[in-house]
């Protein structure tokens, strides 16, 4: 239907255009031909809406384009060689099980280039982009609007809300910007996007934010601008502006059935981004609270099996053992209605005010339990899924071990991901395999693990020992503590 609508005003103009060719060139006899009077040309009239020119010669300077090469690691499977001693034991399936993975070799790594898009927030080189434009151990390089192609060191990421933190050594003070505050974004309001679609370089256009506070699925942190402005790949990263010049939100995402703009884009708020990008160029993460419980959303159904006055607020499906909801003493089927006084509408809104509070601190909960209103104070815990063994160097300078690690909802520690060229992944370690010991610590938590690897550290040691289940079987794993 789309091409059919776009095709009927060329054809309509095509009969018009031979009709008045026709007149014109016929005569109607016993009249004198005169001249056609000329035609007084038309202007149009331009669409209403802010003009952006000034604003993009001002803004334009701060918005860089970033180029990757990721460095993706080839592993190849060698078939080794069962020993005779052990054919017809019950060491063979062992073997079989582990030798495989013992056996895995690095070749020479290939290499993938991507680009995206970034702005400059501080005048030392600090520039803000998309996580999933940096990506995992890339080589990362920055183009400045003047051409200066620079070296970037990733800070941060954070990939729960796609947000990553570069710096550049140029040598001198560069274009910053400002940070507006997405809070007081209206639906209706004119923006301009910024960046580096399809590789083109500094691009700028302009629509409205359609809407605000949109869950795509990305996370369980989503609250997305929505906007017409015409965002492609390679917009990722770049800013959306209001039309005084201030940041507002970054530009991540696109909805589209054919990979192209269709008027449906989304950005990150420009207070989210402030918030995760001070802890990046802090702390290199993201530290998040963490309750422990897993939640459902309600329905009017539940609201009136659960005696709660309405559909709103998040209903605590299961509690994890040990963990802050737990010695706060939540239950399953407690309706969680406000944090620290805020409501809580969906099991999103706790979501984001439990990952807030910072670790240590105390939240306090208003609950619904069996139609009866209580308050449950709770302190914070440390989101396990930041408890990491791995990424950037420590404080002394040494690299870690290049792992992610989850507790395990049985108990223990599972790998949750791998670095790619990392120790661990050298040493055959896989996403799914089970920490069962660190050195000498039993590995119940994975702040077990992270303290086992330190302990180590700190005694010289030139590597430690995990003992790891796959599949069943267990094995025992040393990983070097080397110096970069």
């Amino acid at each position: 239907m789309p091409r059919f609508n776009l095709r009927r005003p060329a054809i309509a103009a095509g009969i018009l255009a031979l009709a008045l060719g026709t007149t014109a060139l016929t005569a109607i006899p016993g009249t004198a031909q005169q001249a056609p009077a000329p035609v007084a040309g038309v202007a149009l009239p331009r669409p209403a809406g802010p003009d952006f020119a000034d604003v993009a010669a001002r803004v334009g300077p701060s918005v860089v384009r970033v180029l990757t090469v990721e460095r993706v690691a080839q592993v190849q499977q060698q078939q080794q060689q069962i020993p005779p001693q052990l054919r017809g034991t019950p060491m063979e399936e062992m073997f079989r099980r582990f030798g495989q993975g013992q056996m895995q070799q690095q070749q020479p790594q290939q290499r993938r280039a991507g680009q995206g898009s970034g702005f400059i927030v501080d005048a030392a080189g600090y520039i803000v982009t998309n996580a999933h434009v940096v990506g995992d151990n890339n080589e990362v390089q920055v183009v400045l609007a003047d051409g200066r192609e620079l070296a970037a060191r990733v800070l941060g990421r954070d990939t729960a809300t796609d947000v990553a933190l570069i710096k550049v050594d140029a040598g001198a003070p560069l274009p910053a910007l400002n940070f507006g505050d997405s809070d007081t974004t209206r639906v209706g309001e004119w923006v301009m996007a910024m960046g580096n679609p399809f590789g083109l370089g500094g691009t700028v256009t302009a629509g409205i934010v359609s809407a605000r506070g949109r869950q795509i699925g990305q996370g369980p942190y989503d609250d997305f601008i929505q906007t017409d402005a015409s965002i492609n790949p390679g917009n990722s990263g770049g800013p959306l502006f209001n039309a005084a010049g201030d940041v507002v939100g970054m530009n991540t995402a696109i909805f589209s059935p054919s990979g192209g703009n269709i008027g449906i884009g989304f950005a990150v708020p420009s207070k989210m981004v402030q918030h995760i990008v001070a802890q990046l160029r802090d702390h290199g993460s993201v530290q998040r609270g963490w309750l422990g419980v897993s939640l459902q959303p309600m329905d009017p159904e539940l609201a009136t099996a659960m005696r709660a006055t309405d559909a709103k607020g998040a209903l605590v499906s299961a509690v994890e053992p040990d963990s802050p909801a737990a010695k706060a003493g939540l239950q399953p089927g407690d309706v969680i209605t406000a944090i620290n006084g805020t409501r809580v509408q969906t099991p999103r809104d706790l979501a984001a005010g439990v990952a807030d509070v910072a670790p240590g601190q105390s939240a306090t909960l208003a609950v619904l339990r069996d139609g009866n209103a209580m308050e449950r104070r709770v302190e914070v815990g440390a989101n396990p899924a930041n408890q990491q063994a791995a990424g950037k160097p420590d404080a002394a300078g040494q690299p870690q071990l290049g792992i992610a690690l989850a507790p395990r909802q049985d108990g223990g520690v599972a790998i949750a991901r791998v670095e790619p060229g990392s120790v661990a992944e050298e040493r055959g370690l896989r996403p799914g395999d089970v920490v069962i010991r660190a050195g000498e610590r039993e590995a119940a938590k994975p702040q077990d693990v992270v303290d086992a690897v330190r302990a180590a550290r700190e005694a010289g040691r030139p590597s430690i020992a995990f003992q790891v289940e796959r599949d069943g079987a267990r094995r025992f794993i040393a990983l070097p503590l080397r110096a970069a």
